[in-house]
């Protein structure tokens, strides 16, 4: 391999990992920074519960749109101006948020907020494509969505203590000055590739193997093509059911879920949900090992059982005569944690199942399911809330949240039909070829 393209220093590649990863993490809180004060936005906004959800559920829906020209910016700018454009789009949707009048105002915050969103994971993925051997690729993906859940703690604690401690304006400022102090950090420091290199390349230092780092999406041919594939279909119905409601359950309604229906303390509530984050980063290399060692087993070993799991705890929490003891909701936000990791399967099978052109278009494919999921549960449980008369905070209660969270069962039914089904025809198709 020509010492042009040789990898740059160790030093350079993490600082620009470094900044991307802290950025994303920056991402969830900014994605998850109702989790902890939902209450307190019912209450400023007086919205009900259908109301409250569509918060989130416009946000996701626009992060998931915004995946499909995030990927054609992406090359044709590179990762840096695409990350510090979504830093300052968060930015400006958390000032917006700091001083909305009203509910339009605020759901409009959203959706600027979700646009923002959308470019910083795919924007450090392709750092990583581009600084980082090929090879380690995978682990640094993997320990890049580790480390990114560390933004929910910051929504559900010092979030929360900022603003009761301070007011509504402070705590979204606060937010929106660290979106732009990052836009500022990724548009100074962050390259889009090593100065060695002439343009987006992926080198395997192994191999000597050099690629074009490409992340667009096509349209029109490429989509048709990729969900024609029964394997593409099964990583969008894995994506679909795994992570959907651990999404519902940290993005909205597990704080208030916690402290009006089970009757726990803030900082009680706090700390289950952190539980769920720190599960989720245990378990992710766990599941990624076993993924990697067992490539023929991954639905039957991984995703299936991490879907039984939280369908069967969420059961059992259902049922149980309220208040559920302490240690039952610790153990729902585990399982509930290993969704996440299990829903990074998808991506293997999108990866396994599409030539390297199509890949992107697979990927995109895939990660509409997971959002189209989660918005659903959440807006089913906001809807659900309504109709029992439950819609405003002070009219929460356990047996409302109970009947809520029962709207996520139909989901968990169709995504592990569809598993099967789609598992099936991807068996028949690769024995055929």
């Amino acid at each position: 391999m020509s010492t042009a393209y040789a990898p740059a220093p160790s030093w350079r590649m993490w600082l620009m990992w470094g900044i991307g990863v802290l950025g994303y993490v920056l991402a969830i809180t900014n994605r998850t920074s109702l989790s902890g004060v939902g209450v307190d936005a019912a209450h400023r906004f007086e919205a009900d519960a259908s109301t409250l959800s569509m918060f989130a559920v416009l946000q996701l829906a626009v992060y998931g749109f915004m995946q499909l020209p995030v990927g054609v910016w992406l090359d044709r700018w590179g990762a840096r101006p695409i990350m510090a454009l979504g830093m300052v789009l968060m930015a400006a949707g958390q000032v917006v948020m700091a001083l909305s009048p009203d509910v339009g105002v605020a759901i409009a915050a959203r959706m600027l907020l979700g646009a923002g969103d959308a470019a910083i994971f795919p924007g450090v993925l392709r750092l990583i494509a581009t600084w980082f051997p090929a090879q380690r690729g995978s682990l640094m993906m993997q320990l890049t969505g580790i480390l990114g859940q560390l933004g929910q703690v910051v929504a559900l604690v010092p979030l929360p203590l900022l603003l009761h401690a301070t007011s509504w304006q402070v705590a979204f400022g606060a937010l929106a000055g660290s979106a732009l102090v990052f836009a500022v950090l990724i548009a100074l420091i962050v390259r889009n590739h090593p100065p060695q290199l002439p343009a987006d390349l992926s080198v395997d230092t192994d191999t000597g193997a050099i690629t074009v780092v490409t992340s667009s999406i096509d349209t029109r041919q490429g989509i048709r093509a990729a969900w024609s594939h029964p394997g593409t279909r099964l990583a969008f119905w894995t994506h679909f059911t795994t992570p959907f409601a651990g999404s519902a359950f940290v993005m909205l309604w597990g704080v208030p879920f916690l402290t009006a229906g089970e009757g726990l303390s803030t900082a009680q509530a706090a700390t289950v949900t952190s539980i769920y984050v720190v599960a989720g980063i245990v378990l992710g290399p766990v599941v990624g090992a076993l993924s990697a060692r067992h490539p023929h087993r991954r639905s039957r070993l991984l995703v299936l059982p991490a879907v039984w799991v939280q369908l069967l705890v969420w059961s059992v929490v259902l049922l149980w005569p309220s208040p559920a003891p302490v240690w039952l909701l610790v153990v729902l936000v585990v399982a509930l944690a290993a969704g996440g990791p299990a829903s990074m399967v998808a991506f293997d099978f999108a990866r396994a199942h599409n030539p390297a052109h199509r890949l992107s278009t697979a990927t995109g494919v895939t990660n509409v399911g997971g959002f189209l999921a989660g918005l659903l549960a959440i807006l089913f449980i906001g809807i659900a809330m309504d109709v029992q008369g439950a819609g405003s905070p002070e009219l929460y209660s356990a047996d409302a949240f109970r009947w809520a969270f029962a709207t996520q069962i139909p989901l968990w039914l169709l995504g592990i039909a569809m598993i099967l089904r789609e598992r099936a025809r991807t068996r028949a198709y690769l024995l055929d070829r």
